[in-house]
């Protein structure tokens, strides 16, 4: 049915297909829905959006959850997990429409799982794909801008999101029993004598947009903040944090309930680890069995990953693909022992955030002591241009070309040089890609690519 589909796509005139595209979206996601039998009913749903943070968040949440006794799969940018084996995104999406989202989600039901967990994107609310899915909890990590060029304004980016937010109140109520396992009425037990799964929303108070997010209706209404809230935040229960510690080591947060050592590095970290603290809270379970779940997490794939084959010197391979994440990168450096940073970066291309590529170069310029400007992800833009859009920030920050900036079009050269340029104590960061599986050239070729595997090949070389 699905090729069926794509066959007669071809046939439509580009400009009629481009005003049918809406309902086209829905009734495909739609039919993907009916295909594979609403397989969402059957699982406690749960749906991460913002900006970022999400991978790790979903990262976090199923771990902590699975320490915690359940069953749990995922769709996220980075991997994907059906309750039975995880594997690496490859597909250079996060939320993958039309069959393969609703096709996944059987197999979670499949494999047993009580709880999944969808990494939802702007762009999949854009296309319907959320529609179909009966979400239970919706977390809002936070909001900056991205996807500009696609949705036209911040406002439509930010409403795309919120979207997704309204369509949590219309989802259907689910009952489940002792282990969290969705009861159907049909099966002869009482709704009275089951727990009811409250439609939750769980939203990042420090966040200037999390009124926004906090205004549609949900069952219950969660808040995390470092901060204490004023009455604008009206129905919602505030669990306040503390963060005690951030250092090389980790980080260590106080809650009222007590103290949890997180291992992964950078404060914003534990923003993400409050999403899965608050989903563990919603779903009623106890504060030393959520602390168990989150203390015994080393990392998360291509997030802040190190790269150790021996070297004497730092390599970390991070999703840092916009200006706030990479800021928030290069706070956590500043808390490592190291005497010279090297950067590798790039840009989007396909008419991502043109306006960002000067940004990033600026802060890479600002923050290290050599950039390396390289492609990343072209599309159909020229490699070069977007190189030069970069470098310009750089330049615009001190940066002199062939001294402390080097411009290379080869992505493997330029992390081969960035590796050379290194010596005891120093790091190299390489950064806008992370664990992601491929890179996509023009006419949407996709070539196999690994940042983490292309080091190791290097170092091991050496």
């Amino acid at each position: 049915m699905e090729k069926l589909l794509y066959t007669i796509k071809k046939f439509i005139p580009r400009k009629v297909f481009l005003a049918l595209q809406p309902a086209y979206h829905y009734l495909f996601n739609l039919l993907a829905a009916v295909v594979y039998r609403f397989p969402s009913k059957e699982l406690i749903v749960i749906g991460i959006t913002g900006t970022t943070g999400k991978t790790t968040s979903v990262y976090l949440i199923a771990r902590t959850l699975e320490k915690c006794g359940y069953k749990v799969g995922f769709t996220s940018t980075a991997m994907f997990n059906d309750g039975k084996r995880e594997w690496m995104n490859n597909k250079k999406m996060t939320m993958l429409g039309r069959f393969f989202t609703q096709k996944i989600l059987r197999r979670m039901v499949k494999n047993g799982c009580q709880y999944a967990i969808v990494e939802t994107t702007s762009e999949g609310v854009k296309q319907f794909r959320h529609k179909f899915i009966n979400y239970d909890i919706a977390i809002f990590t936070g909001l900056y801008e991205e996807h500009i060029e696609s949705h036209g304004s911040f406002e439509n980016y930010k409403q795309a999101k919120g979207k997704f937010f309204a369509h949590l109140c219309k989802c259907t109520s689910k009952h489940v029993d002792e282990n969290k396992r969705i009861i159907k009425s049909d099966k002869g037990m009482k709704k009275i004598e089951l727990e009811r799964v409250k439609k939750t929303i769980i939203a990042n108070g420090d966040d200037e947009y999390a009124e926004y997010f906090l205004s549609f209706k949900a069952e219950q209404k969660l808040v995390y903040s470092s901060k204490s809230q004023d009455e604008k935040i009206k129905n919602t229960e505030v669990v306040n944090y503390e963060v005690i510690r951030s250092d090389a080591k980790g980080n260590i947060f106080k809650l009222k309930e007590g103290e949890i050592n997180l291992q992964l590095l950078g404060s914003f970290n534990v923003k993400n680890a409050m999403n899965a603290f608050l989903v563990a809270k919603s779903q009623g379970i106890k504060f030393d069995k959520i602390k168990n779940g989150l203390e015994v997490i080393k990392g998360v794939d291509g997030r802040l990953e190190r790269i150790d084959e021996g070297q004497d010197y730092t390599v970390i391979v991070d999703y840092a693909f916009e200006p706030g994440a990479l800021s928030n990168l290069y706070e956590t450096v500043k808390m490592l022992s190291i005497k010279k940073v090297i950067h590798v970066l790039g840009s989007c291309g396909g008419g991502r955030d043109v306006s960002r590529r000067p940004k990033m170069g600026q802060l890479a310029g600002i923050n290290a002591d050599i950039v390396i400007v390289t492609n990343e992800d072209p599309y159909d833009d020229d490699p070069r241009v977007i190189i030069e859009q970069v470098a310009m920030g750089a330049e615009k920050a001190g940066k002199k070309e062939n001294k402390d900036l080097f411009k290379i079009d080869d992505r493997r050269e330029a992390i081969k040089k960035a590796l050379e340029l290194a010596n005891t104590g120093d790091i190299v960061l390489i950064t806008g890609k992370g664990s992601e599986q491929a890179m996509v050239v023009a006419n949407g070729e996709k070539i196999s690519w690994d940042d983490r595997a292309v080091v190791r090949g290097i170092l091991n070389k050496k």
